[in-house]
Parts: structure tokens; sequence; C-alpha cells
């Protein structure tokens, strides 16, 4: 079990059983034709529950959704081709994400939590995450919701943990992980000391964190009370919340993890591919802005595509970065899209206008 603990180098410990599942499924890894169609299933059901995200917002125009389909060579590789761990975390989180539309928070954060034990990239949506459900519960409400996600972690990583906790953690949770120059996507025009500089590094995460703060004073809270009104629980509130904008929270959560990442690798496209539509049109849009935002989708797929990457490619990719983010910031997004009542379920009026 020591030594499983540290084939776990890089990824928690739902990576492990996945991965040990579908080696086995696969005659020990022989029959690789096999775990190419498992991966073309999962790739058409992560699909299904993108779509039903974009469903219940309707912002986005339904030509958008054939270049989703259809146009990411990128995309179709990292699934189909790479087999990698990346896209079955994004399925689980897109699932959890459904729940939360739901107001089934409880089952949202089980498999939000199962999701990061498959990659720790899922951590980007956290910031977001703990900030829906301070709105939605309040402080105390809101820890019930956090042990779930810790209790889950601990029970997957119950075995490593027994035989090398320190190992596991640090080496599982690397944080500090240290990236190849020659793999990185967004920062090929720095030289490779700068790239490697723990300063450099320190920046980015003091950028992230600041971009964070920014988001959850001025774009998330909406309320006119002060954000320290999160703790309180929802009914003591002097001023209702309005609608949650549960998807523009989580996705601008993620989207500002991917803009100050210190090296992105080609399958970390995956990460935000499917959540760049509703960042570029969940805000207002008119019929001349469409062919930009329709172009700056193909100007990042074209930076992905671009191997390896160039000065150039690694550029472009941060000014279409950039100009999202700009977006996000000077133009309040959308109200959600009213849902049709369902007698049969009652649930939170806060929750039912979540998108």
């Amino acid at each position: 079990m020591g030594g499983n603990a540290v084939c776990a180098r890089s990824y928690p410990a739902g990576f492990v059983y996945l991965f040990l599942g579908l080696y086995y499924a696969t005659g020990r890894g022989a029959d690789i034709r096999l775990a190419q169609h498992i991966f073309a299933g999962l790739y058409l059901l992560n699909l299904l529950l993108v779509f039903r995200i974009y469903c219940r917002t309707c912002k986005v125009p339904p030509y958008v959704f054939f270049f989703m389909c259809c146009a990411s060579y990128r995309i179709h590789s990292i699934f189909v081709l790479r087999l990698f761990n990346d896209p079955v975390a994004m399925a689980i989180l897109f699932l959890a994400i459904n729940f939360f539309l739901e107001d089934r928070w409880s089952w949202g954060c089980l498999l939000f939590s199962l999701a990061v034990s498959v990659k720790m990239n899922i951590l980007l949506f956290a910031p977001g995450l703990l900030f829906l459900l301070l709105q939605r519960f309040g402080l105390l409400g809101c820890i019930p919701k956090l042990c779930i996600c810790a209790v889950l972690q601990v029970a997957l990583g119950l075995p490593f943990l027994l035989e090398n906790p320190v190992g596991y953690l640090t080496r599982s949770f690397d944080l500090g992980r240290q990236f190849q120059f020659k793999w990185t996507v967004n920062w090929r025009f720095l030289p490779e000391e700068v790239f490697q500089h723990r300063a450099f590094h320190a920046g980015l995460l003091l950028a992230h964190l600041a971009g964070l703060v920014l988001f959850a004073l001025h774009r998330w809270h909406r309320s006119k009370e002060s954000i320290l009104s999160l703790l309180k629980d929802p009914a003591e509130r002097k001023h209702p919340s309005p609608p949650l904008s549960i998807i523009f929270i989580l996705f601008s959560s993620n989207f500002l993890g991917i803009c100050c990442s210190r090296s992105l690798h080609y399958q970390f496209y995956v990460w935000y591919f499917h959540t760049l539509p509703y960042l570029l049109w969940c805000t207002p849009t008119s019929k001349l802005t469409h062919m930009p935002k329709v172009l700056l989708l193909g100007v990042i797929e074209l930076c992905w595509n671009t191997y390896p990457s160039t000065v150039c490619s690694s550029l472009s990719l941060h000014i279409c970065h950039g100009l999202v983010l700009l977006q996000l910031w000077y133009e309040l997004p959308l109200p959600p899209a009213p849902q049709p009542p369902q007698p049969s379920k009652k649930s939170d009026p806060l929750s039912r206008k979540a998108q």
C-alpha cells in the first residue's frame, strides 16, 4: 500500500481507484480500443451534462454548440486518444453543478469532492463554491456541506493515510509542483529562468487571490449589505440577496485560476473549454458582437492546437483571456432566466433561479 501511495504522486486517491478499475476492465491495459470506447462514452455523457447546464441559462445561441461539439481537435484528442484523467474530473464536476442547479447541495458537494479526488484542478472552482454555500446557507449552515467534502476525501484516501499520511498529502495535493517549460502553453514568451522562479509563482498566486477578492466583492456579491452578511443565517439578513448566479460564479472562479496558472499543459484545455461559451455570452450581446466572440473562440482553439507552443501563440492566448476577463468585469451578466414552476418539488426560491 505504501508503494501505491508513492504511485499516486501527483493525483489523489480517486484517480488511483478509477484507473485501476480501467486497467482491469481493459485486460490489464492490453485492450486500448475498449478504453477509447469507454472514454468516447464519457465524452458524450460530458456533453449531455454541459448541454443540460446551458439549457438552464438560455444565454448561448444554439449555433455555438456546433463549435463545442465538432470544432475542437484538441478536446477530442484529450478524451479519446490520450485518455487523461482531466476529462473524467470535469465530467463529475459538471454532474455536481447539475445537482447544485436542482438545489441538491449535499449531493453536489459529494460529487464535487469526488471530482477533486480525481484531479485537484477542480479546486479552482472551490472559491466560487464556498461563496455560494455561504450565500445560500450562512456560515453555520455551510459547515455540514464542507464536512461532506472532507469526509469523502478522508474515506477515499484512508488506505494511503494509514500507511503514509505525510507522503500522500504532500504528493497527491502538491501545490508547489514544478512544471516543465517545454510543455507550457501559456508562458512560452518568458525566459525559462523566469518561468521557474519562485517569485514569479508567488506573483501569480497574489494576482489570483486579488482577482478572487475583487470578483467576490464587486461581481458575485450583489446584496446591499456588507459581504460579511454572508456569515449570517439567510433568514437574519436585512436585505434579501438577488437570485444566485451559480454558473457565473463557478465558471468565473475557475477562469480566474486559469488566467493566473503557473503553467497550462495541453490536456488542461478541458479545464475550461466547455465554460468559454457561457463566459462570452453571459453578458448582454448585440448582433454585431456575435462574430467577434466566435472569432475569440477560434483564436483560443488555434493557440491550443499549436504544438509546440510559440511566443505568438502564448501571447495570443493571454490576450484572449484578458479580453474575456475584461468583459466579465465591465459588463454585468444578464439576470438568470426564469424557470417554469414544478409543483411536484418544493424548493427554495433562491435556487430555482440559480443560473
